[in-house]
């Protein structure tokens, strides 16, 4: 039989981050958490829970978090049905849903759709953001039900639903054109101006560069791990960067940003993959996502 309270209480640790935070929500001791973990380690052999600060769940204690997150939606339907089995206490009968999406998508169009699904069943999100290339290894690991990603082909064991391409434009300041291509962009010059770089694993700079100018280009400049800090910094000189239109049509329309090479947009791909166990109880969700990437993306795939 599976030990359900156990269970609850990895996937529990693995939320909050910490067995106190844990034995809050679940409304027990601390050593009754931590006496479950150990005793659900010891019947599988294997650790669920690398400790630290914060805790975090392993490679097989995702895979169990992930069940709880199924069983989560399978009791929240129940409930639905036969309200008399749910818990008195607030809360009680919704579920967390682990969601992957990259930083842009968070920052420009996911959220109304988050928000309205939140609204509309109650259940919470777990949303960890990585690059739209890298998602899909969260989905492929176990750590997630869904994600936004511009991976096409269905991860295994998971539906894949195109949304659209969301439009980048390689934006500056005025006074940053005048100062680093008075004479146009250039290779040349594109390397010698500073850029912004989200984190390691962002190409869009790169991806744009060999597009426009039909050239990889040495860049180098500032490392911003932030969407709307990567408008600010375009809007102050920082730097150049590739700014979703979503974020930059109104600043571009008012002159307060423009175009390295006006028109030469580059528009990436998206999907919306789910794991086919959970995209039933989430149908509702893949719709709000759906709606929301169809009024905000454009549709295309990576182009100038």
């Amino acid at each position: 039989m599976i030990d359900y309270a156990s269970l609850r209480a990895v996937a529990a640790v693995a939320e909050t981050g910490s067995f106190e935070k844990a034995a809050r929500i679940l409304n027990v001791t601390p050593s009754a958490v931590s006496q479950r973990v150990k005793q659900l380690e010891d019947r599988i052999g294997a650790a669920l829970i690398a400790r630290g600060n914060p805790c975090t769940a392993t490679d097989k204690g995702a895979w169990l978090c992930r069940h709880m997150q199924h069983v989560g939606l399978l009791e929240q339907e129940l409930f639905r049905e036969l309200p008399g089995l749910g818990g008195e206490e607030p809360g009680a009968n919704r579920a967390t849903i682990a969601v992957a999406v990259n930083a842009d998508s968070l920052g420009s169009w996911f959220l109304p759709a988050a928000a309205q699904y939140s609204a509309r069943s109650g259940h919470l999100f777990n949303i960890t953001v990585d690059d739209q290339d890298h998602t899909a290894e969260w989905l492929k690991r176990g750590h997630v039900l869904a994600a936004v990603t511009s991976l096409d082909k269905p991860v295994a064991g998971c539906r894949a639903l195109a949304l659209g391409a969301l439009r980048y434009r390689a934006t500056a300041s005025p006074a940053f054109m005048a100062r680093h291509f008075p004479a146009g962009v250039t290779v040349e010059a594109l390397a010698a101006a500073p850029s912004l770089t989200f984190n390691q694993k962002d190409r869009l700079q790169e991806q744009w560069a060999m597009a426009a100018l039909g050239s990889r280009a040495a860049l180098t400049g500032h490392w911003l791990p932030s969407t709307q800090a990567f408008v600010d910094a375009c809007l102050l000189g920082l730097g150049w960067g590739m700014n979703p239109d979503l974020l930059v049509r109104d600043h571009l329309a008012a002159g307060r940003l423009v175009e390295l090479v006006p028109g030469a947009h580059l528009d990436i791909a998206l999907f919306w993959q789910i794991n086919r166990l959970a995209a039933d109880q989430l149908t509702q969700l893949t719709a709000a996502v759906s709606q929301a990437s169809k009024a905000c993306l454009v549709i295309g795939k990576s182009q100038i």
